[in-house]
């Protein structure tokens, strides 16, 4: 196996592992976050995508290369030669082995890098996915809790408004009461000023019939003295 190709499989192999790493279940989404964002592949985030088109190409020119030399000792020719002596035979069937072997290496290296990428690209989704139902189940207990004081808060509200309504009520009948009073004091204090009034009339007609009499009385009293005057007068003749 020549240099490029004992690369291609190191490569294969290390390609395998990390898939099989990145796939244990015990090992969650968030603890591959925090590997992502560690320092180092931040200062290589800049030369990442540069990196992962670079060895698609060469991924791609080898498996090319890998088609080529198939494409080659599989044809007719090399193996109408190769019966004429046996170890061409043995030799171009070698060939092929390697051929074949190396579009496996190439073509299997090239499908994982893709795999691996994808399999980076959700793991980073299921964790950025899991922080935000996070946050969301945060926000919403956060909004039950509100919800569940508000609740609170207008049931107080409702009871103190009650209550307020009950007080109110029984305020209300007390000055209901105290008007009763209050009017029945008013109708008692009216017929008492009636009665007074009434007691005032007859009081007037009375002190006019007094006075009337007064008179007559003076009336009859100046005749009695003027005919007493008048009587004296003819006694001495």
């Amino acid at each position: 196996m020549t240099l490029q190709w004992t690369v291609v499989a190191f490569f294969l192999y290390a390609e395998i592992g990390l898939n099989l790493i990145l796939c244990i279940p015990f090992i969650s989404a968030k603890r591959w976050r925090l590997v992502f964002n560690w320092r180092i592949w931040k200062l290589l985030s800049p030369y990442w995508n540069k990196c992962f088109f670079t060895m698609i190409l060469v991924l791609i020119v080898l498996l090319l290369d890998a088609v080529r030399e198939v494409d080659k000792y599989s044809r007719p020719e090399p193996l109408q030669d190769a019966k004429a002596n046996p170890s061409v035979y043995d030799h171009v069937h070698m060939k092929l082995f390697r051929a074949q072997r190396n579009l496996y290496i190439s073509g299997f290296s090239l499908f994982l890098w893709l795999i691996m990428r994808r399999i980076f690209s959700l793991l980073n989704q299921i964790a950025v996915t899991l922080e935000d139902n996070t946050s969301l189940q945060t926000q919403m207990d956060s909004a039950v809790r509100a919800a569940q004081k508000f609740q609170e808060d207008n049931q107080l509200l409702e009871r103190a408004l009650l209550d307020e309504e009950k007080a109110m009520t029984i305020s209300n009948q007390q000055l209901k009461t105290e008007v009763e009073k209050l009017k029945k004091q008013v109708k008692a204090a009216d017929e008492a000023v009636r009665k007074s009034n009434a007691e005032v009339e007859a009081m007037k007609k009375q002190a006019k019939g007094l006075a009337q009499e007064y008179d007559r009385l003076l009336t009859e009293h100046h005749q009695l003295q003027v005919t007493h005057t008048h009587t004296h007068t003819r006694e001495p003749q």
